[in-house]
């Protein structure tokens, strides 16, 4: 008897416990539909309990609760197969042996991490409105979490709480409580406005990231929260604003952004060309897609080269040039982003090398990468920066940007002087050497200088002295008539070509006048006043074999 009544007390609580789980857990009644209820008609549910429980709008107790729920609910009516399985046995993992995973809802997006996402067509396909659809997807959950499902990291990182300092946006802390400054509409993005997008956006060279939307739609604050996550480990690369159609519509009419039922994403960019376009994003609102697609559409203003094959001076233009070295298959961000900014003012090229110790590397000056080359518009060469070392996109960019603003202003320098093909008296470069001082010039006259006041004076010599005709005594013995051509060298910068000519590297002089006959690898020196008398007394003796070649330790070479 006893045994019965006990037997019956089991039964009854396994009954009990069977009936509340079922209560707690069925997705029909959690959305509020039957269970005929058609795709579309349990979209619309949980469209419309969503709002009304989203943690942003309701601070209620037991709103998390409940808007968890609902997700849950809808991950497995939305699922045919989970829905399925709930309907046949009560369960959406089916019988044991059934294939019940599916990685669009609660799964691991990761090591250590989870995914959340909305599917396709939960925002937008709702009121009629087919096509476009697109799914939400939020990452949350920290490294070694195991992908377990906790509300409070949830908020946390999906509101910026875990976004490593913040974010701009605003946002939640994990216990769901509003922070100071949360979120109103669509206030959280800067807006833009058709004074602001003329001066700030058009023409400027950056990317921006635009969310286009009208007063009365209910998800925007879904889609700041994904921008936010694309955004903020983008911030320098990019800039983010809002543009309200119910308010700015000539500036949205100017644009062709009319007006639409759910929010564009729309991205400013230079990625097709020199001028800037407005492209829309049209893939699903996760933060993956969208952050790939920004990423697609940075600046390409910069040319992938072979290092082993790049000549600087051979490829022309009137810009200063500079070139990226890095290990990177691809132009990094940093690069695009940069050559986005000052396409204008410099011509941009990037390199893949192996490492420093490349020949290519080193025949550059360069010890360590990443680095960045320059040469001026005359020519000159300069290591902008090597080992480059960063800590986030956006100090990088601040960085580097100063780095080619200074050398900007030494190629506004140097352009005051005249060039190569305008006063005749070229300054000595990799690029140019082998035309002035090559083994095919009889006689290379190479005024040295170390300071610009030097050079100045050389200039004026040398332009006046290679202009004039020298006679020359005629001997037996000589062949055709020699020809000289003149160079200036920076010895502050090219002291390896000195050493290589004369062990002490004329290292006490502040000036030097140099005659190399660059076939025999033999050179002159005239170390005595530089006036222009003196300059032509001793071409002129070079000419006619009154001076006495030394022969040169090796070959001298620039760097």
């Amino acid at each position: 008897m006893k045994s019965r009544f006990a037997l019956a007390l089991i039964v009854a609580a396994i009954v009990f416990l069977l009936c509340v789980e079922s209560k707690k857990n069925d997705p029909y009644k959690a959305l509020g539909v039957d269970r005929n209820a058609s795709n579309r008609e349990i979209q619309k549910a949980f469209h419309k309990l969503s709002l009304k429980y989203h943690p942003d709008k309701n601070k209620n107790k037991g709103a998390q609760e409940k808007f968890a729920e609902i997700n849950n609910a809808y991950d497995i009516l939305s699922n045919e197969e989970k829905r399925k399985n709930y309907d046949l046995y009560g369960d959406e993992k089916g019988t044991p042996g059934f294939d019940a995973g599916d990685p669009g809802y609660f799964t691991s997006g990761g090591p250590g991490q989870s995914g959340f996402n909305f599917r396709p067509g939960e925002w937008q396909n709702m009121g009629g409105q087919g096509g476009g659809s697109k799914s939400f997807s939020f990452s949350f959950g920290g490294p070694g979490s195991g992908g377990g499902y906790d509300m409070g990291d949830m908020f946390s990182n999906f509101f910026g709480g875990g976004m490593g300092g913040g974010s701009q946006f605003g946002g939640f802390s994990s216990s769901g409580r509003s922070k100071q400054g949360s979120r109103q509409s669509s206030k959280s993005i800067p807006s833009v406005n058709s004074q602001f997008y003329r001066k700030e956006i058009v023409d400027k060279g950056m990317t921006w990231l635009l969310l286009v939307y009208s007063s009365n739609m209910q998800e925007i604050q879904i889609y700041e929260s994904v921008i936010e996550q694309v955004v903020t480990p983008l911030q320098g690369a990019m800039k983010v604003g809002s543009i309200n159609c119910g308010s700015e519509t000539s500036l949205c009419k100017e644009l062709g952004l009319y007006n639409s039922r759910e929010p564009k994403i729309i991205v400013y960019s230079y990625a097709s060309g020199e001028k800037a376009s407005l492209v829309e994003y049209g893939g699903d609102l996760d933060v993956r897609s969208l952050k790939s697609f920004c990423q697609d559409y940075l600046p390409r203003f910069s040319k992938r080269v072979n290092l082993d094959r790049f000549d600087a001076a051979s490829e022309g233009g009137r810009l200063p040039k500079v070139l990226l070295l890095s290990t990177k298959k691809s132009t990094p961000i940093i690069w695009r982003t940069l050559s986005g900014i000052y396409h204008k003012r410099f011509l941009f090229y990037d390199a893949e090398v192996r490492d420093a110790s490349d020949w290519s590397v080193r025949e550059l000056g360069i010890d360590s990468l990443p680095a960045i080359v320059g040469w001026l518009s005359n020519g000159e060469k300069e290591i902008i920066k090597s080992g480059i070392s960063v800590k986030d996109l956006k100090s990088a960019v601040q960085e580097l940007s100063g780095l080619l603003e200074n050398f900007e202003k030494k190629n506004k320098k140097a352009s005051v002087q005249k060039d190569a093909t305008e006063s005749g008296i070229p300054l000595l470069t990799t690029s140019n050497f082998d035309n002035i001082c090559g083994d095919k010039v009889p006689v290379c006259l190479i005024g040295v200088f170390k300071s610009s006041t030097t050079r100045d004076k050389l200039q004026k010599i040398l332009q006046s002295v290679s202009q004039k005709s020298f006679s020359r005594r005629q001997r037996p013995t000589s062949g055709p008539r020699d020809s000289v051509s003149y160079a200036l060298l920076d010895a502050s910068k090219q002291q390896s070509f000195l050493n290589a000519l004369d062990k002490s590297g004329f290292k006490s002089s502040d000036k030097l006048l140099l005659a190399y006959k660059p076939k025999r690898g033999t050179y002159a020196a005239s170390q005595s006043e530089i006036t222009e008398e003196a300059v032509e007394s001793f071409v002129s003796s070079v000419l006619n074999g009154d001076v006495q070649f030394s022969k040169a330790r090796q070959k001298p070479t620039l760097k």
